[in-house]
């Protein structure tokens, strides 16, 4: 991955969300990446589990593997031929809280009659758990607080916000 001190490419944008976007931004790459945090690796699970075309299959893998957010793997099954399995790298692992946030927006604002399928939970504590913004001393901070565009020299400084960055 890019250190901070690096330029970005030509075309890409300067914007965090812009550029996390660009990687796993499409339909099928959030999905797939979906069914590799509920433990999917094998294309054949993949593809199976999303009824995706093969050939968009490979594309969207190919793009989660070269953006470090997949890793590509071989393994073999007795009297198979070897074939690759897609491992989540820390990065992809990260990306549990995107998905618990989305879980949670789409729950709230697009709840499913039947109330939803899944619940976020502490795998050691079974307790229930929701997605919130926490700030270095473990203090939860209000949505309405939050400030998403921050200038990295006003977040250092202290100072007040100003705005979405674009």
């Amino acid at each position: 991955m890019p250190n901070r001190s690096q330029q970005p490419a030509a075309g890409q944008t300067r914007c965090s969300i812009g550029r996390a976007l660009e990687m796993v931004g499409d339909r099928w790459s959030l999905l797939i990446l979906r069914e590799a945090l509920n433990g999917a690796t094998r294309f054949s699970d993949f593809r199976d589990r999303l009824h995706v075309a093969s050939d968009v299959l490979t594309q969207r893998l190919g793009v989660l593997v070269d953006g470090g957010v997949l890793d590509k793997r071989p393994y073999r099954e007795a009297g198979s031929r070897s074939r690759m399995a897609y491992h989540l790298t820390p990065a992809g692992r990260d990306l549990v809280v995107v998905f618990g946030a989305l879980q949670q927006w789409g729950d709230r604002y697009c709840p499913h009659p039947d109330g939803p399928l899944v619940r976020r939970g502490s795998r050691t504590s079974g307790r229930a758990l929701r997605v919130a913004f926490v700030d270095e001393e473990g203090r939860e901070t209000p949505l309405d607080d939050v400030d998403l565009g921050a200038p990295m020299d006003a977040v250092e400084a202290g100072d007040p916000p100003r705005g979405m960055a674009e």
